[in-house]
């Protein structure tokens, strides 16, 4: 028998009610659903309930949200913090669709998928879709670069020069990219996340003279290291760790712009990718600050533009369709009726359309009002 206050409790549709507006009174009715929601589990997974009971997709999903959303602390149940729930990629954030997952990208939240467009950007002829990747919403861009390309070369229609936005590249793929796929992966990299590097006014990796073969570095005062050390980061991601000798660190005159940190004898460490990686990204950084890199790289607007005609055109950021799969046929279909519409533009002679220029700079250009 259920309790009678499940009745009324609920009756609604999560989604259909509203939530306490005290966070107090919001804290008291997790803790209530979550005992309902042992309690029902309980009976359910008891040796008087039938056995088939407890293999119905629904109910995996109820004890899998039950789970990864309350525990018991001392034999008292408790609901989890924000440190303590599974990472986005396995979190349940729908039970509707448990393959969609909660995405974040600058200040945009959402919880579905994602879908990489890859196109052509010839002058001569007409841009089409050549690809279309769908994945869940946490996945990080420049782990679907390789699929891309794996892809392309499938059907034999991998570029020479594929522009791609910085989250498509680090130093890794700047690498790895051209050896396994012969393609130039053409976008503005990462900047030194470090605030030497972000805020330029103290003294950047950049600025110390690396000899690789002798394994020193040599900083902008011409104080050799003392230690360079292969390890790994956070990520697992192998670097070479290269430190300076305190002695060397705390009587130089320059440490304001190369040092802040509070310890008595602070030095200078170094955080650096492998040799060819290194190489390859400080390469990347010098091509982006020429004037040449800007004009060529302007060709990756027409992507945006794709994007944009989706979202206006066919709802690209709706789906109708549940899974992974599904969803990747909807925007492969999408893919289709895109390139049909650009094609029909072409033969007709349509103007491909370009980019806005406001009024101000019109008039700061000399160009004619339309």
């Amino acid at each position: 028998m259920c309790p009678e206050e499940w009745a009324e409790r609920y009756a609604r549709r999560a989604e259909d009610d509203r939530l306490p507006t005290k966070q107090a009174t919001r804290v008291a009715l997790a803790m209530t659903i979550g005992q309902d929601g042992y309690l029902l589990l309980s009976a359910i997974y008891s040796a008087r309930a039938p056995d088939w009971l407890r293999h119905m997709p629904a109910v995996d999903i109820l004890r899998r949200v039950w789970i990864q959303n309350y525990g018991w602390n001392d034999g008292i149940l408790a609901w989890r913090e924000n440190d303590t729930i599974p990472p986005a990629a396995q979190f349940i954030s729908s039970p509707y669709d448990t393959e969609a997952h909660y995405a974040r990208k600058h200040s945009t939240q959402w919880i579905g998928y994602k879908i990489f467009l890859t196109e052509t950007c010839d002058d001569d002829r007409p841009h089409l879709i050549t690809h279309i990747e769908t994945t869940t919403g946490p996945v990080d861009d420049g782990t679907v670069t390789p699929l891309i390309h794996s892809a392309l070369q499938q059907r034999q229609l991998l570029p020479k020069t594929h522009m791609v936005d910085t989250g498509f590249l680090d130093a890794e793929l700047l690498v790895t990219t051209p050896d396994q796929y012969g393609v130039d992966l053409y976008g503005p990299t990462r900047q030194g996340y470090h605030w030497q590097a972000q805020e330029a006014t103290g003294f950047a990796a950049e600025h110390f003279q690396l000899d690789w073969e002798q394994q020193q570095a040599t900083c902008p005062a011409g104080k050799t290291s003392i230690s360079w050390t292969p390890a790994a980061d956070a990520r697992g991601n192998e670097v070479i760790k290269v430190k300076f000798s305190t002695k060397d660190c705390r009587h130089c005159p320059h440490l304001a712009a190369c040092v802040r940190s509070k310890k008595r004898y602070p030095r200078r460490t170094l955080t650096l990718p492998p040799e060819p990686q290194h190489k390859a990204l400080v390469a990347a950084r010098q091509r982006e600050k020429t004037k040449a890199f800007d004009r060529e790289y302007d060709r990756r607007a027409g992507i945006e533009g794709t994007l944009s005609r989706g979202v206006r055109t066919t709802r690209l950021r709706r789906t109708r369709y549940v899974g992974n799969d599904r969803v990747g046929l909807g925007h492969i279909l999408t893919g289709l009726g895109l390139n049909a519409l650009r094609l029909d533009e072409w033969f007709l002679g349509v103007e491909r359309p370009k980019s806005r220029i406001t009024p101000f700079m019109r008039l700061m250009a000399g160009v004619p009002a339309a």
